[in-house]
C-alpha cells in the first residue's frame, strides 16, 4: 500500500473534529461534540416527528463510514465527515440525540426498511429504484467523477478493456460501470473489468498501486482522494450523471417530513452552507430541502 496515502488518511482522521460515536460505543468526547454549530431546536420541525420518536428522544442512523470526506471514521472508530456533521445538525434541530451504527453500505437500506434503523446517512444517490423501498430527503447534488494515475491519459468515455475500481453498492457499481461495459461488448470491444471494494480508501489504493487503471466515485469523494494522495492520481474527464444525495427514511414515515423541515431550517439559518463550505463541497448545494426528486 502507498504509505503516503495511508499517512494522509490517518492525519485527516486525527485532525478532524469528532462529532459522533457508534451506537453503544460513543466516547465522552464525541458526545460533547454532537452539536459544534450550536444548532437550536426548531419547534415546528420537531412537532412533525412521529410521536414514538419524539418521546424516545433518539435518532438511530446507519452509515458505512468508508466514504471520505462525506462519511468516514476517526482513529477511535467514531463516524466523522461533513455528511455526519449535517446529520447531527438535523438531529439537533429536532431535539434528538443521534445514535450511529456503522454498517456495510448494502445493509443500510434493508435495515431501514425492516425498522431496525430510523435513517441512513451514507451518501445515498436518490433514484427511482431505491425509492421503491425508502424515501429520500435530498440535500446535495453530486455527480460521478473518475480518477486515474497522474499522466495516464485515461478517458472514461473510452474505457473498454480497462480495470476500474469502485466501492461496492454505489450507483457507479450498480449502474454506471455495468452500462459502460455492456456498451463496450455491444460495440465488439473488451468489457470493463469492474473491481469492487468495501471502502473508498481501498478503491483509491487500487489505482495508486496499479491494481486498477482508474476509479469512479461521487465528486466530493474523488476530489478528496486526489487531494489526499498528493500527486499520485488526478481527475480525468468531467463530472457526469449529476443526481441528488438523500437521507434514507422508511417508506411513508412522517419522519421524512420532520427531517425535511429540519434541513430547510438549517438552510435558512446558514448552518447548512457552513457545513458544506467547511468541506469544499458547496458547489453541490441545493436551494431547498425536497423529498424523492431523484430520477432514474
Amino acid at each position: 500500500m502507498n504509505k503516503k496515502f495511508l499517512a494522509a488518511i490517518a492525519l485527516a482522521g486525527a485532525a478532524a473534529l469528532t462529532l459522533a460515536g457508534c451506537a453503544g460505543g460513543a466516547s465522552d468526547d464525541s458526545a460533547a461534540n454532537l452539536n459544534p454549530y450550536n444548532v437550536q431546536v426548531d419547534e415546528a420541525a420537531a412537532a412533525l416527528l412521529p410521536e414514538d420518536i419524539r418521546e424516545g428522544g433518539v435518532l438511530t442512523i446507519g452509515t458505512d463510514g468508508e466514504y471520505p470526506p462525506n462519511e468516514y471514521k476517526d482513529e477511535a472508530g467514531n463516524p466523522i465527515g461533513w455528511g455526519i456533521d449535517l446529520t447531527n445538525a438535523i438531529a439537533a434541530k429536532l431535539g434528538l440525540t443521534p445514535e450511529w451504527e456503522i454498517l456495510p453500505f448494502d445493509s443500510i437500506l434493508p435495515r431501514i426498511e425492516e425498522g431496525a434503523l430510523m435513517m441512513g446517512a451514507s451518501s445515498f444517490t436518490d433514484n427511482v429504484e431505491r425509492q421503491k423501498t425508502v424515501d429520500f430527503v435530498n440535500y446535495l447534488n453530486a455527480g460521478s467523477f473518475w480518477a486515474a494515475a497522474t499522466g495516464s491519459d485515461i478517458d472514461p468515455d473510452n474505457a473498454c478493456g480497462l480495470t476500474v475500481a469502485v466501492q461496492a453498492g454505489t450507483v457507479q457499481y450498480t449502474d454506471e460501470l455495468p452500462a459502460r461495459s455492456e456498451a463496450c461488448v455491444a460495440a465488439g470491444l473488451e468489457p470493463i473489468e469492474i473491481l469492487p471494494f468495501d471502502g473508498q480508501p481501498e478503491v483509491t489504493n487500487a489505482v495508486v498501486n496499479g491494481q486498477a487503471d482508474a476509479f469512479s466515485a461521487d465528486f466530493p469523494v474523488t476530489l478528496d482522494a486526489v487531494a489526499q494522495v498528493g500527486g499520485d492520481i488526478e481527475t480525468v474527464g468531467v463530472m457526469f450523471d449529476t443526481a441528488p444525495y438523500g437521507f434514507a427514511i422508511k417508506k411513508g414515515s412522517e419522519l421524512a417530513l420532520a427531517v425535511q423541515a429540519a434541513l430547510q431550517s438549517l438552510m435558512d439559518d446558514g448552518v447548512y452552507m457552513q457545513i458544506l463550505e467547511s468541506a469544499g463541497v458547496e458547489s453541490g448545494a441545493v436551494e431547498s430541502a425536497t423529498i424523492n426528486i431523484g430520477k432514474e
